[in-house]
């Protein structure tokens, strides 16, 4: 039977500035440990600390820019787009232009603070 999820939880962000991240399926709303599922709702500005994740992203920017940085340089990556982050792959996610960005994140597994391997 179809299970019907009635909201999002909001989590907390890591950053310069406030970040909102509203989490509908995932370790926190939902209990899900294989995928989780968020909304995420970024300033112009924001950075996120690198870190070399121990699990897949998908991200589909809806409006404004991600910016992906990695070892070998960076991806714009515009609304109507998306980018795969692999396992492994050292990254730091940023919205530089002033609207920022808008855009759904998916993790498999799903994300946790521990399997983010953030940078000190």
């Amino acid at each position: 039977m179809p299970q019907l999820i009635d909201g999002p939880t909001r989590v907390e962000a890591a950053g310069n500035k406030p970040k909102l991240i509203d989490e509908y399926v995932g370790r926190v709303n939902t209990g899900h440990t294989g995928v989780s599922i968020a909304h995420m709702r970024s300033p112009g500005g924001w950075v996120e600390p690198g870190q070399t994740p121990t699990f897949d992203e998908y991200t589909v920017v809806l409006n404004g820019l991600l910016r992906v940085t990695h070892r070998e340089g960076s991806l714009d990556v515009r609304a109507g787009q998306a980018v795969l982050v692999r396992r492994g792959e050292w990254v730091v996610y940023s919205t530089p232009d002033p609207d920022g960005a808008e855009y759904v994140a998916i993790c498999v597994p799903a994300f946790s603070l521990e399997t983010a391997h953030r940078d000190a």
